[in-house]
């Protein structure tokens, strides 16, 4: 079993994920918001890469079961029902909704890595949930960080390194690549205090300084669900095979 990590999708040509594992990280907040939709009760979260054909979707579905969703810069889109922060997608608002999303970076990468075979989303709110599915699968791994406006984000690379990490606990002889092993290396030295790290990273920044602390502190717990996002027929939901997990862990909290 072969970990592999981008830390952008820039240079990566969307028919190189063909018949791969792929696993797309975007910690503040991409993944963390489709994590918490469908923990909440959306019935899929639907990633675009434009604005424009997130509204022509939008228009295409049936208005009250439909949300469209999305950010530009950190702030809401003009028109649309919510942002992409986490705390908006409350069960009251979400449950049996199909949720449009469009945000800077993490929908983009979802959508450039769709001719993958296996396409999940990781969070740090599931992260080991995805490392024991990616043991089970027993595939090779293609990690995509999305990167922030197709530059380095060291938060999705340090998710990366702790899903790494957690692999290799519980599976023998994995090997990494180059980056792979950067990103592990990045995860013990920067991420033993994920809320701090994520406060002081460039994006988190900019979420602090337009009112989204309390983002932050979300996008930093830590293993919180099992839920796992998979993509299918152009929309994430929750892998099947999890739900019992979900609810087995729901009943402990």
């Amino acid at each position: 079993m072969k970990l592999n990590v981008f830390f952008t999708p820039i240079s990566i040509d969307e028919l190189y994920f063909t018949h791969k594992t792929t696993v797309v990280i975007d910690v503040l907040r991409a993944s963390s918001t489709i994590v918490a939709a469908l923990k909440n009760g959306a019935k899929e979260v639907v990633p675009v890469a434009t604005v424009e054909f997130a509204m022509k979707v939008s228009g295409g579905m049936f208005g009250g079961q439909t949300l469209l969703c999305g950010e530009r810069n950190t702030k809401k889109i003009e028109g649309f029902a919510l942002g992409n922060s986490p705390l908006e997608f409350t069960e009251k608002v979400v449950k049996g909704k199909s949720i449009i999303l469009y945000t800077t970076n993490g929908t983009r990468a979802i959508v450039k890595a769709k001719f993958s075979e296996n396409l999940f989303v990781c969070s740090l709110e599931n992260l080991s949930a995805v490392a024991h599915h990616l043991v089970r699968l027993n595939e090779d791994v293609e990690i995509l960080c999305s990167g922030k406006s197709n530059t380095f984000s060291l938060e999705d690379s340090i998710c990366a390194g702790k899903l790494s990490t957690e692999i290799m606990k519980t599976k023998e002889d994995v090997e990494l690549s180059d980056a792979a092993r950067a990103s592990v290396s990045l995860s013990k030295s920067f991420g033993k205090n994920i809320l701090k790290m994520l406060q002081e990273t460039e994006h988190g920044k900019i979420l602090i300084g337009n009112g989204f602390n309390d983002d932050l502190k979300y996008c930093s717990k830590l293993d919180i669900t099992n839920i796992i996002p998979y993509f299918s027929g152009n929309a994430l939901k929750i892998l099947p095979n999890n739900l019992e997990g979900e609810s087995n862990k729901n009943k402990t909290e």
